[in-house]
């Protein structure tokens, strides 16, 4: 699966923010975020766009952050909590609605929905392009979660695995 030019704009876009934003709360300092940016752009000129995520290059490339200090910023800060999704039942009408193009360019996807209000769980919270584009995607208010890159990209993978029907790849 590739991805169109709107998610691979929003991918560089959520990214962006989002190393901005652990700058901001001194969760990273500029240079590793920079040595990050650099790599990130390394990997998406390749299409590899799985691990197009500055998070990830930032906490297990560089080792600069801990995955874990950016969950609790967003519940400390942000009064997230968190979920994990791999003990969770996804209703079927959005594992077949969901876009995953969107979901792996904003490290987020929609796991519920009740009376109108969507469950969102995501590792890139403290983007704004990641939350602006969720709220113009779905047509309702959002409760959000946060969650391990490894909790949605396993997710993805087999949410992506069950419509192609090939068994998702292993590590």
């Amino acid at each position: 699966m590739n991805l169109s030019s709107e998610h691979r704009s929003l991918l560089m876009r959520a990214n962006r923010l989002l190393g901005a934003n652990l700058v901001e709360a001194n969760l990273v300092k500029i240079d590793g975020l920079e040595a990050a940016n650099e790599r990130l752009l390394e990997l998406i000129s390749t299409g590899d766009y799985r691990k197009g995520s500055v998070l990830s290059i930032l906490a297990y490339e560089l080792q600069v952050l801990k995955e874990s200090d950016a969950l609790q910023h967003v519940m400390d800060d942000h009064g997230l909590g968190l979920v994990d999704l791999r003990s969770y039942e996804v209703p079927e009408d959005l594992r077949a609605t969901t876009e995953l193009g969107a979901c792996w360019a904003t490290w987020s996807v929609p796991f519920d929905r009740e009376d109108g209000i969507y469950f969102i769980a995501t590792a890139y919270y403290m983007s704004p392009a990641v939350r602006a584009f969720w709220e113009k995607y779905c047509d309702g208010p959002i409760v959000w979660y946060g969650t391990t890159m490894e909790v949605l990209s396993d997710y993805f993978e087999k949410l992506e695995s069950s419509r192609t029907g090939k068994a998702p790849a292993t590590a």
